[in-house]
């Protein structure tokens, strides 16, 4: 089972690293870093580094594709060779799925038109730009497309994927492995039940931006 993970300049590092830490402990599972030339992609924050080992050109088809997200998605989803490979790919994945803004990459691709689909909540306007129906989950599985929502939805994501390829059992057993037992000290997780304060606050710093 071939697991790509697209890399680009500017990621969020938990978008590809969270669900890599689940689908990696697949039986039978390998997992390739990509990029249209092989090499290191700076984080949104530039302090960190993900390498991409091999190029785009020679995984011409994977099982599962999963686009991350972070600020370098409007570059990326800009970018001819990472769009026409994901539009090569895609037609003989098992599931094809991104976290957060990586969503949109897939929808600059043409890959969401009339997809059921979530994203970041600060991005969930621009999926009916790619002709996506939004859809306010966490997780949201259309077919072999599946999407989640900002960053730590990530994990979610890659334990339904995982439950969906190889069973419940095995994706409990990975839960358990990686002690995915989330207990967050606030209720600010969610637009829904965030302080409306921190809610503006964190739009007022993306808006900087």
């Amino acid at each position: 089972m071939l697991i790509a993970i697209p890399l680009f300049e500017g990621i969020t590092a938990l978008d590809a690293i969270g669900p890599y830490e689940v689908l990696s402990r697949l039986p039978g599972a390998t997992v390739r870093f990509v990029a249209p030339v092989p090499g290191a992609m700076r984080t949104e924050r530039g302090d960190l580094a993900l390498v991409a080992d091999t190029a785009l050109d020679d995984v011409p088809e994977c099982d599962v594709v999963l686009v991350p997200g972070g600020p370098g998605q409007s570059v990326a989803g800009r970018d001819p060779q990472l769009l026409a490979w994901l539009r090569q790919v895609d037609p003989g994945t098992t599931f094809t799925t991104s976290v957060c803004t990586g969503s949109l990459v897939l929808g600059a691709a043409g890959l969401l038109q009339g997809r059921r689909a979530t994203t970041h909540w600060l991005s969930t306007h621009l999926l009916a730009e790619h002709g996506a129906v939004f859809e306010d989950a966490r997780v949201v599985v259309d077919g072999r497309l599946v999407t989640a929502a900002g960053v730590s939805a990530g994990i979610d994501m890659a334990l339904t994927v995982a439950a969906l390829l190889a069973g419940e059992q095995v994706a409990q057993a990975i839960q358990l492995s990686i002690e995915y037992d989330p207990q967050p000290p606030f209720a600010a997780g969610s637009v829904h039940t965030a302080p409306a304060d921190v809610v503006e606050l964190v739009r007022a710093v993306a808006a900087r931006r």
